[in-house]
């Protein structure tokens, strides 16, 4: 099948899940399952081979994503309740001040999200904005948009985050370099996109907090300290960060590294939070087994609707990754003679755009650049000014076909449109800001 035809399979399912979702009201699960059918048929896949591809798909997205949403959601519900995130929140409140607030949720989005992938980071944080958000004015936004651009910039732009550590690599820049264009893209990239274009969409669009994260009802007498309350949703970042660091400086294959190893994965650092928040907090509290029940029970409930339409969203993004677009495109692409920066910007953004996944955006520009720039003989800064440029490509314009869209959308309540509005906009302006700051870099070095 032609570039051309493949191109334009892929806008108009875009398209068309826009109108189901948006205009037609049909749930967002069964619109992106029916859209995703219909994308395969029209790209020309094997029909037999549609089913197995919406299976990996589901499968790829929840196989990291389910245990982390329903763990940290487990973890949060468990804070909210104790007054852990109230303590927090009242601090940060009295430490900036309700007019600033905004930029703290933006600064603890950036560092805390340094060892964690984008989902874990978001799932640990989102309980303090809620609690932030009853002690200000009430309005989401303008403290959900800092905290998603401080985490995703991290996740672009810094090192050792999973896709930056992976673009290194690839490209084979030179990892200090690639530290210092990293904090260099994402410090104002995160200012922009986070509280100034925050402050700015929170006049036009209102989330209010969740009806079901009410204020709970507390003894002041029974509250966690501050310290306690901040060490324990420090608790798995920093056993994600051990591991992260704690690695390099023992014998890989011993003991204490496949320790690390364990300890330090996501999953067992969010389980073992759990257990904390539980038996060091809620038990010591005085409350009874059948309450600390009843909240995970309820913390499940909502998690249920995220992951079925996150998992969803996974299976168009593979359905298209799968119909052979990206390469297609990036093929057409890489002759149009733009300058080597602007073309792993704009490649990166494309594939982005088409099929969802930024991981996937920058493999496939990676695979489809290095052929081009590899006889050129730029140097190792040079390199991590281009891996910045495909970075920030890769995260522009999430929309629907990007599992990150859903969860932002399923975890604060926004509608789609709404959706569209802050986490789409938010993201562009990221990623094309820590892409500006690597194109300079790369004409600097």
């Amino acid at each position: 099948m032609s570039t051309l035809t493949l191109i334009i399979t892929a806008i108009g399912s875009v398209l068309i899940l826009l109108f189901l979702v948006m205009k037609a009201r049909m749930h967002a699960f069964v619109a992106l399952l029916l859209v995703s059918v219909g994308t395969g048929i029209f790209s020309g896949m094997p029909l037999e081979k549609i089913a197995d591809t919406m299976q990996a798909g589901m499968g790829g997205t929840l196989g990291f994503l389910a245990i982390v949403v329903a763990l940290g959601s487990m973890f949060g519900k468990v804070l909210h309740e104790t007054g852990a995130l109230d303590q927090i929140a009242g601090k940060m409140v009295r430490c900036f001040g309700e007019s600033r607030a905004f930029l703290a949720m933006g600064i603890v989005g950036l560092i805390c999200a340094l060892p964690l992938f984008f989902e874990v980071a978001v799932m640990l944080l989102i309980g303090v904005v809620f609690a932030v958000a009853r002690r200000t004015d009430g309005n989401l936004v303008k403290l959900l948009v800092p905290l998603f651009a401080g985490v995703a910039a991290a996740a672009a732009f810094l090192l050792p985050g999973p896709t930056p550590m992976l673009l290194a690599s690839q490209m084979h820049a030179d990892f200090g370099w690639m530290i210092a264009i990293g904090l260099l893209a994402a410090i104002p990239g995160m200012l922009l996109a986070g509280p100034v274009f925050g402050s700015f969409i929170s006049k036009y669009v209102t989330i209010p907090v969740p009806a079901d994260i009410a204020e709970p009802e507390l003894k002041t007498d029974a509250l966690p300290s501050f310290g306690f309350s901040v060490s324990l949703v420090l608790f798995p970042l920093i056993l994600v960060g051990l591991k992260t660091i704690g690695v390099r400086f023992v014998e890989q294959g011993g003991t204490l590294y496949r320790w690390m190893e364990l300890v330090g994965h996501p999953f067992i650092a969010i389980l073992l939070a759990c257990l904390v928040a539980i038996y060091g907090l809620a038990y010591r509290q005085g409350m009874s087994k059948d309450k600390v029940m009843n909240i995970c029970s309820a913390a499940l409930q909502p998690a249920g609707i995220i992951l079925l339409v996150t998992g969803a969203g996974g299976v168009f993004k593979q359905v298209l990754v799968d119909s052979g677009v990206g390469p297609a495109l990036g093929n057409a692409l890489i002759g149009t003679g733009l300058p080597i920066a602007v073309a792993c910007f704009v490649l990166a953004a494309a594939i982005r755009i088409i099929q969802g996944s930024a991981t996937v955006a920058c493999l496939t520009t990676v695979g489809l650049i290095m052929p081009v720039v590899a006889p050129l003989g730029f140097n190792g800064a040079q390199m991590a000014a281009l891996s910045v440029c495909i970075g920030g490509g890769s995260i522009v314009c999430s929309h629907v076909n990007d599992a990150g869209f859903w969860l932002f959308g399923k975890l604060t309540g926004a509608t789609e449109l709404q959706t569209l509005k802050t986490w789409t906009v938010m993201e562009t302006i990221l990623g094309t800001t820590g892409a500006v700051v690597g194109m300079i870099a790369f004409a600097v070095l």
